[in-house]
């Protein structure tokens, strides 16, 4: 295992979450050896021989399939960033509870497996069927209260409306077969969500008529939204338009009257980023950074920005912000009602001028 982590960051070993230094910014594929990882549970040990996904529920006929069942099923290879959905919360003031992410719980890859949407019109969805509920193999105890007796499995839902785009069942990583802390065999990719709803050791999946509540679904990964102005609980979904700073990394020395290549990656949930901006001076103004690769549905910008260092010698602040095509931008300050969640509001770099 410390082969497989000396490049990232442990912000846990039990249960096992790593980040990646976001100075370490490069491809446009993050390496798998390089991308995050968030466990809520030990990683469990699945023998494939004996492993199975099962569907039932609110289907015509219940399924019990094989690794190579699956496999055998028509593939699909799609590219999609997920982002923790607490990446950021160590910059969070005042502190907060919960795993003490930087900004390197996010990543890209390339993902291969089956559409969701194969296997339930196999099994035969019924009329009445709401939701999805994805199960995986890691289970243990809640330990903060409120929470469930017993040992749980975690789970998450997907709404239906939502299986029919591109949700896959992977089985490969840029290529490769997954490995364990990363869900194999199969794990959920879940397009422009937070990373909660791609569900890793998928092991069974529950068509419901009726809207699921589970732990990990309606008390942890929910937050409260206003709806006719009284407060109610929501599941997470849908990640934030968010650009991030690699370089230049927090407390850098940069050198005076020179041009520094300010660099970064920005992503949104379901519409492209369409442009991203660079301030020095606290956001009185800002100036447009270039975007250095098409847009891939679901997937990250990259973006550079030359930025005039000052002649005098000093501490400086650096901010970049992100804005959709749909006109949704990063705002300066994030909702009370986000808690620990959904942190996409502008995080200042700052740097030392010499």
């Amino acid at each position: 295992m410390k082969a497989e982590t000396d490049c990232l960051i442990s912000r846990g070993e039990e249960p096992l979450n790593l980040e990646m230094p976001f100075s370490n910014l490069g491809s446009f594929l993050t390496p798998n050896e390089s991308f995050y990882v968030r466990c809520h549970f030990p990683v469990p040990e699945i023998q494939i021989q004996d492993w199975r996904l099962q569907v039932h529920g609110s289907v015509g006929e219940s399924l019990e399939l094989s690794y190579e069942e699956l496999r055998q099923m028509p593939s699909r290879t799609i590219t999609a960033t997920i982002e923790c959905a607490g990446n950021g919360r160590s910059l969070l003031e005042p502190k907060v509870e919960g795993v003490a992410w930087g900004m390197g719980a996010v990543g890209n890859a390339n993902w291969t497996g089956v559409l969701l949407s194969d296997v339930l019109d196999r099994a035969v969805v019924k009329g009445d069927a709401l939701e999805a509920i994805l199960q995986g193999a890691d289970q243990g105890p809640i330990k903060e209260p409120p929470r469930p007796p017993g040992e749980i499995h975690y789970a998450r839902s997907v709404p239906l409306g939502k299986t029919t785009g591109d949700v896959l069942l992977a089985w490969s990583m840029n290529g490769e077969p997954l490995t364990p802390r990363h869900g194999f065999p199969l794990r959920a990719v879940v397009p422009g969500w937070f990373g909660m709803a791609s569900v890793k050791w998928l092991q069974r999946i529950v068509v419901t008529n009726e809207p699921f509540h589970g732990y990990y679904q309606s008390i942890d990964y929910a937050y409260w939204e206003q709806r006719e102005g009284m407060p109610d609980l929501t599941p997470l979904r849908e990640m934030q338009v968010k650009a991030q700073i690699a370089r230049p990394a927090a407390g850098e020395v940069i050198s005076a009257r020179t041009e520094y290549r300010v660099y970064g990656a920005a992503w949104a949930a379901a519409d492209e980023v369409a442009k991203v901006e660079v301030s020095s001076d606290g956001g009185a103004t800002w100036a447009p950074a270039q975007l250095l690769n098409a847009p891939v549905k679901n997937a990250w910008r990259f973006w550079a920005f030359l930025w005039k260092t000052p002649a005098e010698p000093g501490n400086h602040a650096l901010v970049a912000r992100a804005t959709d095509a749909a006109g949704r931008t990063q705002p300066r300050e994030r909702l009370a009602e986000y808690g620990t969640y959904m942190i996409n509001h502008w995080v200042p770099v700052e740097v030392q001028v010499r």
